[in-house]
């Protein structure tokens, strides 16, 4: 059954079955039994050993524990604790009432969770959580639902990084890069420069970026996406509470009356540099040198996310600690702080913890590589080898979960077919690889990007997921066409000004049709 069509069953029953159930464990529950039914050849016993061995795997393997996935557990325990004092103190009862005082529409609170999720570039996890834990409360005083702050951090977490070189995605891709280029004997330029190159040609990021931001200052709401803002202004429900929602305290804590914007400032900003000084600090460890690209290059993302963590932990205590002291709040709720703040990020820990299983799975029955393989296989023209690469990639990113698989996987693959048929071609068809894994992370229910960035908005996560979906396929939409253009007339900013038009267009069409949510209420 490897690296067959038959490979392609599992994620896509796992995907069917989320859609129609709306039933995340379940799905993924189903998805890891099938995957390990087919390696097993249908054994009973070995399905379940196979089964047993991929959940096990995601904390030990190998006679070595998974520190990596361990670190990003305890470092969504350490967030929601964090969050938890934040509320406790009245950090984020503050910071709400000093933002409405500056933030005044739907349009600015909007805006300003863009802009964060822009200019926090470091690394996608750091990004979807951080960023969810500032603008939540912001948000939250205008009634924009949580599954459009979902979109909105989702919409600028992984695209943001892929562009970056200055973070643990663009270090892991010019590293790919380095590989590939040294194979094909290119010397012309270096992995970095090719890397740069790149960066205009990655047009899904830019039609999703530009997408979000128009989407934010002209309230345009449609879809699921409409009916969740509708709801969220007429009732002032932000999400449905019968559903489980990752990275929500359900419990009401004690919040102190004595609260300020600095309780919640400043335990995120030592998060933010605790994490970064983590990443220089493990990087430059490695490397022995201060070459900012090989810190960077070599850092332990996972492990500086928990040292990050500790120190947001530890400065967010002190200030719970500084509110005793003040008579804010009984020292007593130090206890219940801790267990709630767990609590509200178990349900992100269980889905993970499945989306890892499935992804192991699908990586034993080759998914990903009879994907890669239909590609080198085919007898396209040269031409038109970034438009079907970014459709490849975003198959294989969304049915797999994960993107950085797709790049190992078909960035060589595209090394391969330009080297052999038309090497001016390189660097476009690596740019749609790029593009088209993350737009298929982007969209699909067991990447971790998406689980992640539902944690962080607080968002039931098939409500993210059904409600990002036409967003996303509009600026894959305009991405897939721009990468034509780029493959036919061999013009990067031609094929970016057709991404713009289009986006812009597409914008203005659907805001004529439909008024948008704020005027209608």
């Amino acid at each position: 059954m490897e690296n067959t069509i038959y490979s392609l069953i599992p994620p896509l029953l796992a995907i069917l079955m989320v859609v129609l159930t709306r039933r995340v464990l379940l799905s993924l529950g189903v998805g890891i039994v099938a995957s390990a039914l087919l390696i097993a050849n249908f054994s009973i016993g070995e399905t379940l050993s196979l089964v047993w061995d991929g959940f096990i795997g995601n904390l030990y393997a190998d006679g070595e524990w998974n520190k990596g996935n361990i670190f990003i557990i305890l470092f969504l325990l350490l967030l929601g604790i964090i969050t938890a004092f934040i509320n406790i103190t009245g950090g984020s009862r503050a910071f709400g009432e000093w933002a409405i005082k500056r933030v005044k529409t739907r349009r600015g609170a909007q805006i300003l969770a863009a802009v964060l999720g822009i200019i926090i570039f470091i690394d996608d996890y750091f990004n979807a959580l951080a960023v969810g834990q500032v603008a939540r409360p912001v948000t939250d005083r205008h009634n924009i639902s949580r599954a459009k702050l979902a979109y909105i951090i989702d919409s600028t977490s992984a695209p943001i990084c892929v562009v970056s070189p200055v973070s643990s995605w663009g270090a892991y891709i010019i590293g790919i890069m380095g590989t590939i280029l040294a194979a094909h004997n290119v010397t012309d330029i270096s992995a970095f420069s090719a890397f740069v190159q790149v960066v205009p040609m990655n047009f899904y990021v830019w039609a999703t970026i530009l997408f979000v931001l128009l989407i934010a200052i002209r309230g345009i709401d449609f879809g699921k996406m409409r009916e969740h803002e509708v709801k969220a202004i007429q009732t002032g429900e932000l999400y449905d509470a019968s559903k489980e929602i990752p990275g929500e305290l359900k419990n009401e804590l004690p919040v102190s009356p004595r609260g300020t914007v600095g309780d919640l400032v400043w335990p995120i900003v030592a998060l933010v540099v605790g994490t970064v000084g983590a990443m220089l600090w493990t990087g430059y460890r490695a490397v022995g040198s201060f070459d900012l690209l090989k810190v960077f290059e070599n850092t332990d993302v996972t492990l500086s996310l928990i040292l990050g963590g500790i120190v947001g932990f530890i400065v967010s205590l002190l200030f719970f600690l500084r509110q005793v002291s003040m008579k804010g709040v009984e020292g007593s709720a130090l206890g219940k702080g801790i267990i709630e703040g767990v609590k509200s990020m178990l349900p992100a820990v269980y889905i993970l913890f499945f989306a890892w299983t499935i992804v192991t799975l699908i990586g034993e029955l080759e998914t990903g590589k009879y994907l890669a393989g239909l590609v080198e296989q085919s007898n396209i023209p040269v031409a038109a080898l970034p438009f079907i690469l970014f459709v490849v990639a975003g198959f294989m990113a969304f049915s797999t979960g994960t993107s950085w698989g797709s790049f190992g996987l078909l960035l060589p693959i595209a090394g391969e077919i330009a080297a052999n048929t038309d090497i001016t071609i390189l660097l476009p068809s690596m740019a749609a690889v790029l593009a088209g894994a993350v737009f298929g992370d982007h969209c699909s229910p067991i990447s971790d990007t998406t689980i992640l960035s539902s944690t962080g908005a607080g968002s039931n996560h098939i409500d993210h997921v059904l409600t990002q979906l036409p967003y996303a396929l509009i600026a894959a939409g305009a991405a897939a066409v721009g990468y034509l253009v780029l493959g036919f007339t061999e013009n990067t900013w031609l094929g970016l000004l057709t991404v713009i038009v289009l986006v812009v267009g597409v914008s203005f069409l659907v805001g004529k049709k439909s008024e948008t949510v704020a005027e209608q209420h």
